[in-house]
């Protein structure tokens, strides 16, 4: 298992491929929220979007998933254990206020893109209150709110 990519992927290029076709700029590989151990594949930070390109046997596709023969109650146990730690990832980026979109490897790249770019630019018209995005709170002066006399 070591010898598997954990970024950079055939599939996760041919998405950040498109993505950046359409105009749309992201972070690579990154934790949506500070402190996670858990990595996005795609990040849009200010729109509180996180993408995740997941592999049809590691997360256990509807269409795809394969049951290995050897060792397969090892194997069962650690891919049950994929898919809830990716439940548990969405459920916590939800109540933090994120966006989560999965896309399974056999995806097309460019209607995931086109779906991932029109979330993006919905959040990016329909800000939320509060949160952290340019714009949505005005900061203070740097003299303390008294102008210049």
């Amino acid at each position: 298992m070591s010898k598997q990519r954990r970024t950079g992927t055939a599939p996760e290029l041919a998405l950040r491929r498109e993505l950046h076709r359409a105009g749309l700029r992201y972070y690579v590989d990154r934790p949506p929220i500070k402190g996670q151990r858990r990595r996005a594949d795609v990040v849009f930070p200010r729109q509180r979007v996180a993408v995740y390109v997941d592999g049809c046997f590691w997360h256990r596709c509807p269409e795809h998933a394969t049951d290995p023969k050897n060792n397969a109650q090892w194997w069962a146990d650690k891919l049950a254990g994929n898919v809830a730690r990716d439940r548990a990832t969405d459920a916590a980026l939800i109540a933090a206020g994120w966006q989560v979109v999965r896309v399974w490897e056999h995806e097309d790249p460019l209607a995931a893109a086109e779906q991932i770019g029109a979330l993006v630019r919905e959040c990016r018209e329909h800000p939320v209150a509060g949160s952290s995005r340019r714009g949505a709170v005005e900061k203070p002066a740097r003299d303390g709110g008294a102008g210049r006399q």
